[in-house]
């Protein structure tokens, strides 16, 4: 009897060590919030207080979740938004960094090239770089002139939203895309999202209409050395006839129209554009790639 007794008091003591450790990993995983996944991430940013009833109003055309996640975000990447306007998308992916570690930088416009370029730069900061907390450490490069959008070879994605065609009529989007290239590291993702012209559209009426053809954009791509990966009908919108009178922004968001002082002229029918939404729109994956041998490009 006595025997026995010595035998399970062995016994437990051998066992001891490793029900400590094991206790003691249960309590450090507890004490860890599970990684969430980029999708579960991307539904925080969409959901969270940050956005503005107008902003999610807009959902149904932009489709934010679906976009991010067919260009292949990840919560810890380096992602350069370029020309982020008011931050409608900023609102949405410089939250979703920030909780995963990663780093957003908006490559904006040129506050020394007017006083409305300044103040957009400054109302952009003072709403973004200004709250850590939600947005993390938001970075704030230019676009215009010879200095880099980011570090060359440091950024994982590089994305931009409803610009190509401005850069076309300042004929500066050739210049604009080999930037693009350059910020990114080998594999890096380049994401489009542009209005879509119809392909028999010249290229007068791409940089007047707003409307771009999606040969267009591939070709610049292409031209800057990027490979066309994947596209999508996420962004597309059928009703969209692209034959407007004031152009894209005839549709909404802009809903420019023949209104003086409130009155339009005969004939202007804002329900029927209204009634189209927001225009077509292509929604373009590209990469830079990797050598033939799979090293990595400079």
């Amino acid at each position: 009897m006595k025997k026995s007794l010595l035998v399970a008091a062995i016994s437990l003591i051998a066992l001891a060590p490793g029900c400590a450790k094991n206790s003691e990993e249960s309590e450090t995983a507890a004490a860890e919030p599970a990684k969430l996944s980029a999708e579960e991430a991307l539904d925080l940013a969409i959901a969270g207080e940050q956005r503005s009833e107008e902003e999610r109003a807009r959902d149904q055309f932009r489709h934010p979740k679906e976009t991010l996640l067919f260009f292949g975000v990840e919560p810890d990447m380096t992602i350069v938004e370029v020309w982020p306007g008011g931050g409608w998308y900023t609102n949405i992916i410089a939250p979703f960094l920030a909780k995963g570690g990663g780093i957003y930088i908006a490559a904006g416009l040129n506050p020394e090239a007017s006083e409305g370029q300044a103040r957009a730069v400054a109302e952009f900061s003072g709403k973004f770089a200004n709250d850590p907390s939600l947005y993390g450490n938001v970075r704030q490069t230019i676009l215009d002139g010879d200095a880099p959008i980011a570090s060359p070879g440091s950024a994982d994605m590089v994305l931009t939203f409803r610009n190509v065609h401005n850069w076309l009529a300042q004929g500066k989007a050739e210049e604009n895309f080999k930037k693009f290239y350059e910020a990114l590291k080998p594999g890096g993702v380049l994401g489009v999202v542009e209005h879509r012209a119809r392909e028999d559209a010249t290229a007068e009426q791409e940089k007047s209409s707003g409307y771009v053809r999606e040969a267009t954009v591939i070709a610049l791509a292409e031209a800057a050395g990027f490979d066309l990966d994947s596209s999508s009908e996420i962004n597309a919108n059928p009703l969209d006839t692209k034959d407007h009178p004031y152009g894209v922004w005839t549709l909404k968001p802009t809903r420019r129209s023949s209104a003086v002082r409130g009155v339009e002229e005969p004939g202007f029918d804002r329900a029927k554009y209204d009634a189209i939404g927001e225009s077509d729109r292509m929604t373009l994956k590209f990469r830079k790639p990797l050598a033939a041998d799979g090293a990595l490009m400079q």
